[in-house]
């Protein structure tokens, strides 16, 4: 299985992902940790090509501020590594790093809003 964005594969698929941990909002009254409801998910590649980082900053374009995106990522917690389709994701602008030997070097894409 592959990432993709909205049913279209990445030009370059991430070096590596993962699930990122979700911060703690606070302790109930018993004691219990209270945690959002949605998951982030963060894409890294050590290096890009200006096609890769094109893409991924149109993605990020076409949705702006006011809309969602369906991503392909590994399952959530699921030990065969099965790939499914989250609806309703946010993306964040690519951070991107300096530009090396004809590539960009760390990109990082971070999804969010992920309901697992």
């Amino acid at each position: 299985m592959t990432y993709k964005i909205n049913g279209v594969e990445l030009v370059l698929q991430p070096t590596y992902g993962s699930w990122l941990n979700r911060d703690k909002l606070g302790i109930d009254g018993n004691g219990y940790a209270i945690y959002p409801m949605v998951r982030e998910y963060e894409l890294k590649w050590n290096f890009l090509s200006p096609t890769g980082t094109s893409q991924l900053q149109s993605f990020f374009n076409s949705i702006s501020n006011t809309g969602t995106v369906v991503v392909d990522l590994p399952k959530f917690a699921d030990p065969t590594y099965n790939f499914y389709s989250y609806s309703g994701c946010v993306i964040r602008e690519p951070d991107i790093d300096a530009y090396f030997v004809e590539n960009y070097s760390n990109v990082v894409l971070k999804v969010t809003n992920i309901r697992t």
